[in-house]
């Protein structure tokens, strides 16, 4: 287990080494002139801008700059945007948003788990009847209507029924934030439901469970005490990667409430070649999603003693 977990986070950090370097090596491909606004390019002369390009080091060979990066990240130097919020550091620009984003996705994500969890298994303990039919007709609503119509359908009844903000707002952070996280938490609700539906269902169908029966357990007890820990296992290996992409805000979502959180961070750098601070931005999601895969591997050997890592030649 040791072996393994220092081996996964060594691949790990490999693999987000290797699509951060790619990504900056990209980057430097572009025109030089990308460094500057319109206003700049106007004002100064060829000779000025080739100074300022020469003292900032992107003249310098592309490995050199890669080297120069690393080497600044090793000292927790994340460099300064240019564009987003001109001459603030990065950590500054990422961290005011952070926790915008982070606050909204948590608690969307709490709400999912509880509530999908919860209908998944009515579902399944109700195979066939109308709950599992009803639930049945909600994931298949949620799965088949664009995102962007279920978002306007949500907007418009609740800032006309319910009198909720349309727009999220720092002044009333509480009421404009319901919206957004009914949004965010619609379709991974419906997602829950579906994927604990089918474990269960599978879980039931055992003959383990079948001898627990024979053997005089009420139903109740079976559901509770086999098949619900049983079926949450192959769930809790996406947990820890949920947990981490949700923190890194939602695009749609943040956009169309006018969240001032991550989601929608990334693409306002590339449009307007912020480098420093897509290369942080990117290096972030890559280690969120490739570290909440390891996570995930690692938790289930935790709640499932089944399961087994093994060395090179055999498979879990």
């Amino acid at each position: 287990m040791v072996k393994y977990t220092i081996k996964r986070l060594l691949d790990s950090c490999i693999t987000v080494l290797i699509v951060v370097t790619i990504v900056f090596l990209l980057l430097r491909m572009l025109p030089a002139d990308y460094y500057f606004t319109e206003e700049q390019l106007m004002k100064l002369s060829r000779a000025e801008l080739d100074d300022q390009l020469r003292a900032a080091g992107l003249l310098d060979p592309p490995l050199v700059q890669l080297g120069r990066f690393y080497k600044q990240l090793a000292h927790f130097d994340l460099g300064i945007s240019r564009r987003i919020q001109q001459n603030a550091p990065v950590t500054k620009v990422i961290g005011s948003r952070f926790v915008v984003s982070m606050r909204l996705g948590w608690t969307s994500l709490a709400i999912s788990i509880v509530l999908g969890v919860t209908f998944g298994v009515l579902q399944a303990r109700m195979k066939g009847r109308f709950w599992d039919h009803l639930g049945t007709a909600y994931t298949v609503f949620v799965r088949a209507v664009p995102s962007l119509v279920s978002y306007s359908l949500i907007l418009i009844l609740g800032s006309r029924l319910l009198h909720l903000p349309s727009m999220f707002s720092t002044r009333d952070v509480f009421r404009s934030s319901i919206l957004p996280v009914v949004c965010l938490s619609i379709g991974s609700i419906a997602g829950y439901m579906v994927w604990m539906r089918r474990y269960m269902v599978d879980e039931l169908n055992k003959d383990y469970i079948r001898l627990a029966k024979l053997k005089g357990m009420s139903t109740t007890s079976v559901m509770y005490k086999h098949v619900l820990k049983n079926a949450f296992v192959p769930m809790a290996q996406n947990l820890p990667q949920s947990i981490l992409l949700v923190t890194g805000g939602s695009l749609l979502v943040e956009r169309f409430f006018g969240v001032p959180g991550l989601g929608p961070l990334l693409t306002d750098a590339i449009g307007r070649y912020d480098l420093n601070l897509v290369q942080i931005l990117v290096m972030m999601y890559a280690a969120m999603g490739i570290v909440g895969v390891f996570l995930g591997d690692v938790l289930m050997t935790l709640l499932d003693p089944r399961i087994r890592l093994v060395g090179k030649e055999s498979s879990r």
